[in-house]
């Protein structure tokens, strides 16, 4: 192992995915020097494992699913996807896993790119191990932002490592489509897998250990996409917990806490994720390894005036597009507090990361699209909140019966009755992952129920759900 003499920036970020991206583009922008360190694709998780993939998956799924709901298209989409041009989609959006274009554009803002393991050594103090060995210490004159992510949780059962089981990774990289998938789990991840590869052709069943799935949206987004999934042919079984996983003589073979013997090609663990921050150092400044950080609403982590925690790190909302948005937050914030700036107090200033606690959207790519911002309404009454649901089906809306026949859905929003202002809002349906920008303005602005009266849906779009949920608010 061959040493390096030490390397000051102003700032140095550990992991480039879109998090460690935003940054390291809002430090620079701010004219601070920058060094990125990245211990495997420039890009991150999301790029190669996850949104961009999942979402080039399942794409062609969603497309076929609204044909079909269409006379005069109907007949002519009936037969299977091409799988084959499926998967080479998805490798086109993934850059077939090189990182070229990405190191292109951190090149391209002059941020200075280390690739290798990064590990904290002590404050303000980063060693990157390279490939080779060689090991480059980075010190950062302002600050250090951990930007490292999560990696997928697995159970605890006995011999689950020779069974060699999926996880999101491997079932967004797959290069075909296996016979019989077994999907444990009843998230995001678990229901968007479930949707893309039993229209890839596979034979799926989705083991769900709660009640239903999407349990972090209101019950019924969950209730719409089970009866959905079990429609397309995906045997969903909830209640169930998995027992035992063995492969035996390459069929995987997983036994239900009933009892149940199924039998598949593979099977993905859905199960949940862990911080990546076993291994990067925390215990040189005082911090436990493999905790989530806790940073305050600068993304500054707890105790310190140095560290950043950005991003699923922080456990304060595990979605990318959040991520990057504490990422601005967070390079304006080192910049401001490198040049002496004082920052503003109280919630939404630009050094704020606000959203986190009432704003956050999401949209579930399943068929129907579930989509969320705010709080649920058991939330709002557990915060304390004087609220009242309203619920509308998408059936009273024009947009619907011509976006598809049979269209299905619903939305709900959340009025806390004492201010007068959406606590959350809910869509699920066919292309709803559209309306949610509108609902995330209405919640993050807090605009008045009497003001939104004004904002007019355009005729005939989906988007006139809003006059039906007013109307039935109004009475």
């Amino acid at each position: 192992m061959t040493e390096t003499e030490s390397i000051a920036y102003d700032v140095v970020v550990l992991g480039a995915g879109p998090v460690g991206e935003n940054v390291a583009d809002r430090t620079r922008a701010a004219g601070l020097s920058t060094a990125v360190v990245e211990s495997e694709l420039v890009g991150g998780e999301c790029s190669y494992w996850a949104c961009m993939p999942s979402k080039a998956l399942l794409r062609p799924v969603i497309a076929q699913a609204d044909a079909r709901r269409l006379p005069g298209l109907a007949q002519a989409v009936q037969g299977p996807l091409d799988t084959p041009a499926v998967l080479a989609r998805r490798d086109y959006f993934t850059s077939s896993w090189k990182d070229d274009g990405q190191v292109a554009w951190l090149n391209g803002i002059s941020a200075d790119l280390y690739r290798g393991h990064g590990r904290l050594a002590g404050p303000r103090t980063v060693t990157v191990t390279g490939p080779d060995g060689t090991v480059t210490t980075l010190t950062a004159r302002h600050a250090v932002a951990v930007a490292t992510g999560t990696r997928a949780q697995l159970p605890g059962l006995p011999g689950l490592a020779e069974v060699r089981p999926w996880t999101s990774r491997e079932a967004t990289s797959a290069q075909e489509a296996p016979g019989r998938l077994i999907v444990v789990g009843g998230g995001v991840v678990a229901t968007e897998m479930a949707t893309a590869w039993q229209a890839l052709g596979s034979r799926v069943t989705l083991l769900v250990r709660g009640k239903g799935l999407l349990n972090r949206m209101e019950p019924f987004a969950g209730e719409l996409v089970a009866e959905a999934l079990t429609e397309a042919g995906v045997d969903v079984r909830t209640g169930t917990s998995v027992e035992s996983v063995t492969r035996e003589n390459g069929t995987v073979v997983a036994v239900t806490d009933a009892g149940d013997r199924i039998e598949a090609d593979e099977i993905l663990f859905a199960t949940g994720r862990v911080p990546h921050t076993d291994d990067i150092g925390l215990d040189t400044v005082g911090l436990t390894p493999g905790s989530w950080l806790s940073v305050d609403d600068t993304l500054l982590v707890e105790g310190t005036d140095w560290l950043y925690g950005v991003g699923d790190v922080n456990h304060r909302a595990l979605l990318t597009h959040q991520g990057k948005y504490q990422a601005r937050i967070a390079g304006d914030t080192i910049a401001a507090r490198a040049a002496g700036t004082p920052l503003p107090d109280g919630p939404w200033s630009a050094h704020a990361a606000t959203a986190d606690h009432h704003a956050v959207p999401q949209v579930v790519f399943t068929d129907p699209e579930a989509a969320a911002v705010g709080i649920s309404l058991a939330e709002a009454e557990q915060a304390g909140h004087r609220v009242r649901a309203v619920d509308v089906e998408f059936s009273s809306v024009a947009g619907a019966g011509l976006y598809a026949e049979g269209y299905k859905g619903r939305a709900r929003m959340v009025v806390d009755l004492d201010e007068e202002i959406l606590r959350g809002v809910t869509f699920v349906g066919p292309g709803v992952g559209e309306l949610i920008h509108s609902a995330t303005i209405a919640v993050a602005g807090q605009v008045p129920i009497s003001r939104l009266w004004h904002a007019v849906p355009s005729y005939p779009t989906l988007s006139e759900v809003w006059l039906r949920l007013l109307e039935a608010y109004r009475g």
